[in-house]
């Protein structure tokens, strides 16, 4: 894994030291060497910068930028069956001089053209200049493990792993995206492929664009799609069939993970996704798996003492580390370096924790983000199933009729309900619920903080609604379900933009590769069609994934409450952050920034700190995007 950066300039200002300049920003990424590269063409001067983390040929054999003919390539990711490739490219004739899997993809380009990424199994970020067609193309795996950011206006198109290297580019023009501002106040993200700034842009997962040099056309192609996978027909295939089938599956996907030149371990928690992980590679090896995981004095939030009875039952090389509060809250002011976009999820501080210790055994971790919305593990599609139905169930007169009321009746005028724990916040849910009962309507609801109305309330300038993953219909009729349905949302939208950038981020903060077995695309294509009850078995989340695990876990070890991998953001708030939530929502501080309705805004926080615990989250991100702010637009 390593960080990439580059520029296609028509103006021809940029030059050798911005380019520098750019790739510096991510020493993190890759700090085992750096490649520039500079290329003039009749009409552009392009740039190609590489941060390497030497992962699979350590050689300077492996160094970026790299060249084969007229080819030319800067790299971010891994493919995994490089070697299978490669001897397929020997067998036709071709020679090569290093053993990286860079150099497989050059040659693979060459013979088989874009088509050539059906072949990979892998997370890759790439960009690879033709100079004999004159033409570059970008391309993003298909779920989205690896980022790639692009700016394009006046003539300059820059592309980077991480904002910041673009924004270090002097003829970037820094302009917010109130639209984007919206949209991260509701999910505590910006979908893909949109941006905190005017004129930037995600590539989405699964998508590639190609850019003609000679006439400065852009055109973006989709070459996979996980709808085509939900889209076909369900599998006729008994349940103990399908778990023998799953298990070789993922068995695989782990294996091929365990591809380095470098030491690998594995992040375990302790719950079903990490502990299979863990299993799955240990079954079949005497050398003991390094497994890694972190701990919190709270009770509430520790999974440790868990992933060590795992540990101890697998027979792993486990590492244990308690952190400290203090520990914890002395990354809360790095965040916005390292999450240059305004990023909300709280479990970005653990992940980032879990990832230093790592990286003090370890290059390469795995971790099994993906499990959840691959084989239903959520809780929130618990309230789907169950509590969803029942609302679709009343007739719609009667849903609207309640939901009027409810609107007249504020939460706060509730005798005793309204001093319930988060009564105001599931109130405002259900109240969403009764006015539109559909499965889209109602997954937003479930997955967003700020409702619409809040944020129309809060921002002084109305945004426009942007066009997301969320807006889908492509889940054709006769395989429509509402778990489907929700699981290829969450998909394309929460794994990629929030889990895959938080891992993506936390791990590169301190130089350490992430691996993630479940998000090899031949699981997900397996997963979309087998029935749903393997998935969601009358209540029971993940059901075939529990299965699987019961046979190397006694489940008297893995049955208990799902936990997340969460910080007591409350408490922080009300305590040790408490200084810099009043500094940066300060009126004057409001008043002099121009975004926020300074009195909407003063309510949020106030009734937070006036005893109305359950709006923390809210206030986070808030926060969030106040430090963010600061960091990058001041």
């Amino acid at each position: 894994m390593c960080g990439i950066s580059g520029f296609i300039d028509f103006t021809k200002k940029s030059d050798l030291s911005v380019l520098k300049k750019m790739n510096d920003t991510m020493y993190h990424r890759g700090p085992d060497g750096d490649g520039l590269k500079m290329y003039n063409t009749t009409n552009a001067l392009i740039g190609f910068g590489h941060r390497r983390l030497s992962i699979i040929d350590l050689s300077e054999g492996g160094s970026q930028p790299m060249e084969y003919k007229h080819l030319h390539i800067v790299f971010n990711g891994e493919i995994y069956n490089y070697n299978e490739i490669r001897e397929e490219l020997i067998a036709l004739g071709h020679q090569f001089k290093s053993h990286s899997d860079t150099e497989v993809i050059l040659h693979a380009y060459e013979v088989w053209g874009l088509t050539c990424i059906h072949k990979f199994i892998g997370m890759f970020a790439i960009v690879l200049l033709d100079v004999e067609k004159n033409e570059v193309y970008f391309i993003r795996d298909r779920a989205g493990v690896k980022p790639l950011f692009y700016y394009w206006q006046n003539d300059i198109l820059l592309f980077a792993s991480e904002l910041k290297a673009i924004v270090a580019h002097p003829q970037f023009e820094k302009q917010l995206n109130i639209d984007s501002v919206s949209c991260f106040l509701q999910y505590g993200y910006i979908p893909n492929p949109h941006c905190i700034y005017q004129h930037t842009y995600k590539l989405n997962p699964g998508h590639y664009l190609h850019f003609n040099l000679s006439t400065k056309e852009i055109t973006k192609g989709q070459y996979w799609n996980v709808y085509d996978a939900y889209n076909k027909p369900e599998l006729k295939i008994g349940f103990e069939d399908a778990k023998k089938e799953t298990e070789k599956l993922l068995t695989n996907a782990c294996n091929y993970r365990m591809v380095s030149d470098v030491p690998v371990g594995v992040f375990l928690s302790g719950g079903y996704d990490s502990t299979l992980v863990t299993a799955l590679l240990q079954k079949d090896r005497t050398e003991k798996i390094k497994t890694f995981t972190i701990g919190f004095e709270d009770k509430k939030i520790n999974e440790a003492e868990y992933a060590k009875d795992v540990a101890k039952h697998l027979g792993t090389d486990h590492t244990e580390y308690y952190c400290t509060e203090k520990e914890a809250l002395e990354i809360v002011p790095d965040l916005p370096f390292y999450y240059d976009e305004p990023f909300a999820d709280s479990s970005a501080i653990p992940t980032t924790l879990v990832s230093k210790i790592a990286r003090q055994k370890v290059t390469v971790a795995l971790s099994a983000d993906a499990g959840d919305e691959v084989f239903a593990g959520y809780n929130r599609y618990d309230y789907m199933m169950k509590f969803g139905k029942k609302i679709k169930a009343i007739p719609s007169p009667i849903r609207k009729s309640i939901a009027s009321f409810m609107h007249i009746m504020d939460a706060d005028s509730i005798p005793v309900l309204k001093n319930k724990y988060l009564f105001h916040s599931r109130y405002e849910k259900v109240k969403q619920f009764l006015k539109q009962a559909d499965d889209a309507s109602m997954n937003q609801v479930l997955s967003k903080q700020f409702l619409q109305e809040d944020i129309d309330k809060l921002l002084l300038s109305k945004p426009s609604k942007l066009l997301t993953a969320f807006d889908s219909k492509e889940l054709n009729g006769n395989r429509y379900s509402t778990l489907s349905y929700i699981m290829a949302i969450d998909y394309q939208t929460y794994l990629v933009d929030d889990i895959l950038q938080k891992v993506d981020r936390a791990t590169m903060t301190h130089s350490l590769e992430g691996r993630e077995p479940f998000l090899d695309h031949r699981v997900i294509e397996w997963a979309a069609q087998l029935p749903v009850e393997y998935k969601y078995n009358n209540g029971i989340k993940k059901h075939i994934l529990r299965e699987i695990t019961h046979q190397y876990v006694p489940k008297e070890i893995m049955d208990r409450p799902k936990m997340g991998f969460g910080i007591p953001i409350e408490q922080w708030l009300i305590v040790d952050l408490k200084h810099m939530v009043q500094a940066y929502f300060d009126i004057a501080y409001l008043e002099k920034q121009n975004i926020f309705n300074v009195a909407e805004t003063r309510k949020v926080i106030d009734a937070f700190y006036n005893g109305k615990k359950e709006r923390a989250e809210k206030i986070w991100y808030l926060f969030m995007f106040q430090m963010w702010y600061d960091k990058w637009m001041k």
